[in-house]
Order: C-alpha cells, then sequence, then structure tokens
C-alpha cells in the first residue's frame, strides 16, 4: 500500500509544494512545529533513509540543505533545525525546522495555520529559493 507520501507525489492527495525536481519533493507539513516546518522526501518509496542508496541519500541531503537556506531567508527564526524520525510515515523524509527554542524541534507542540496561510508560506519560500 502507497504511503500518504507516495500518494502526495503522485498527485492523490495535495500539498503545499515548496521544491521539486525529478528524484525529490518538498512540502509544508500540514501539522508544523512552528510556522515553515518542511518535509523533503525522495519520490522513490523507500522505508528508512538509511536504506537509501548513498548517492540518493547525499542528493537528498543537499535538496534539503537548499530547501534550508530559502526557508532560512523567509521565516524568520534562530536556525533551521533538521531531524530524521521515520516512525510516523513509512517512507523516507527530512524535517526543517524553523526553530525559536529547543521546544519547537520537540514535535509536542504545533501551530496551527489556515489554508491562506500556507499558501503565502510556501510562495515566499519559494521565491527564496
Amino acid at each position: 500500500m502507497p504511503s500518504i507520501f507516495t500518494k502526495i507525489v503522485q498527485g492523490e492527495i495535495p500539498c503545499y509544494k515548496i521544491a521539486e525536481t525529478d528524484e525529490f519533493l518538498a512540502f509544508l507539513d500540514v501539522n508544523p512545529n512552528s510556522k515553515g516546518h518542511t518535509l523533503c522526501i525522495p519520490k522513490q518509496e523507500v522505508d528508512k533513509i538509511f536504506d537509501l542508496d548513498e548517492p540518493t541519500f547525499e542528493r537528498l541531503m543537499n535538496f534539503s540543505r537548499k530547501v534550508a537556506i530559502a526557508i532560512e531567508k523567509t521565516i524568520p527564526c534562530k536556525r533551521i533545525g533538521m531531524t530524521v524520525i521515520g516512525l510516523e510515515v513509512p517512507h523516507a523524509h527530512v524535517h526543517l525546522i524553523p526553530l525559536h527554542t529547543m521546544e519547537d524541534a520537540r514535535f509536542i507542540q504545533k501551530t496551527t495555520l489556515s489554508s491562506e496561510e500556507f499558501q503565502t508560506i510556501a510562495k515566499a519560500i519559494q521565491a527564496n529559493l
């Protein structure tokens, strides 16, 4: 059964897209830790990030870096945190989280945004890529 991220890649589920290449997709997390929280995924469905072959893993990290730099230019924050947990969705993914405090990295407090806010944030980050 395809993961929710595969369904997003296939266009079956909408997303707030930030960036896309032939191999990777970046989109806003709809249950964000903070404003601008973004997920970077390989389009190929692989459960665990360390199961990616080394060149794909390296390209995912390079893709994530470019997206993180754009987020940092867009969202006022102390820094962009990066985490890989992978328990909630069986599809390799990188969380890029604008950090104001350590609490933003803990996945305990969530930020609620309207559809319009998500769209505005996505467009602003895209403009900084």
